[in-house]
């Protein structure tokens, strides 16, 4: 081989190895949940998460150092399903709404593509009718018994069960 096609070669190679061991550092890094606290806001609206009842969720994307929080997790369904949404995601966060208060849900974040969903029930978060959360099946089941609604896996929800336009209309303090 002529030191040519040679330098050609490690020249293609380089920038090869580089995005693998890009991707090996941002697949390897463990994710956390970040709790949230009283001047947390939600990154679609701006609304104070703490004020409000319901589910949050978060969402940690590839070269983001903080999260991009959501005061429901029907904003963050909307988000992630949405056809023109590209950006990596490293991890996503919802809270176990059988171990968090329902007005004032604080911690218990797990790992959402795990989880199980209750789309339909009478509960309302911050945005109205809401998807309610559940780090097991059987919590998930016992919800919709006495709230009603479907037990969904994560990917099972589709992106006409996370319709945003509907929040307004159930917001009896506008």
């Amino acid at each position: 081989m002529n030191r040519r096609r040679l330098l050609l070669l490690a020249a293609c190679a380089t920038p090869t190895a580089l995005l693998i061991g890009c991707g090996r550092s941002v697949t390897e890094e463990a994710v956390a949940p970040v709790e949230i606290d009283g001047a947390t806001t939600c990154d679609l609206d701006g609304m104070l998460l703490a004020d409000y009842p319901g589910p949050k969720a978060q969402i940690h994307y590839v070269g983001q150092a903080v999260p991009t929080y959501f005061c429901d997790t029907v904003e963050m369904f909307a988000t992630l399903l949405r056809p023109e949404q590209v950006r990596a995601v490293r991890k996503v966060f919802v809270q176990d709404m059988a171990k968090a208060d329902w007005e004032q849900p604080r911690g218990h974040w797990f790992d959402a593509k795990t989880g199980f969903y209750v789309v339909g029930s009478k509960r309302h978060g911050s945005m109205g009718p809401t998807i309610a959360s559940f780090a097991a099946e059987a919590d998930a089941k016992t919800f919709a018994a006495a709230n009603g609604g479907k037990v969904l896996a994560f990917a099972q929800v589709t992106p006409d069960m996370a319709d945003l336009g509907g929040g307004a209309v159930h917001d009896t303090r506008m």
